[in-house]
């Protein structure tokens, strides 16, 4: 059994793939099979496994979900944050805060265009944090 983190940086909503770091923080591990387990531990960004290739893909998310929970409404009574924080928390409830992956041969079983993505659903710019579990 094994522990980490891994900080992502962000810099507005957005998908930001961090696979490369779970997959180097699972190799160190030195563990041949098992499940690695990614929690994020804020409410207003979430994790997602996506298409890595085509980045219209994620353009075409983020976007859909905005349209689905939007800014400024009016109907919001969180609101002390920001008017994108309680469509932040809207958007991760919606989405996963949790992810596990199998691992076979010490390597990720991932599809081929399949990538590890922080959800970020707020403006702001800085450091998320997502505990790995092996």
């Amino acid at each position: 059994m094994a522990i980490g983190k891994i900080a992502v940086r962000v810099h507005g909503q957005g998908l930001y793939e961090f696979t490369r770091q779970v997959a180097a923080w699972s190799a160190l591990q030195e563990l041949d099979e098992g499940l690695c387990t990614l929690f994020i531990q804020h409410t207003s960004a979430s994790l997602l496994i996506q298409e890595n290739a085509d980045p219209s893909a994620r353009r075409d998310l983020e976007a859909w979900l905005n349209r689905l929970v939007p800014e400024r409404d009016g109907l919001y009574t969180h609101t002390l944050e920001g008017p994108d924080d309680m469509p932040a928390h809207i958007k991760s409830a919606l989405t996963a805060t949790s992810l596990s992956i199998p691992v076979q041969s010490g390597r990720l079983m991932l599809g081929t265009w399949q990538g590890i993505y922080l959800w970020e659903h707020r403006h702001k710019h800085g450091e998320r944090e997502v505990i790995l579990h092996f």
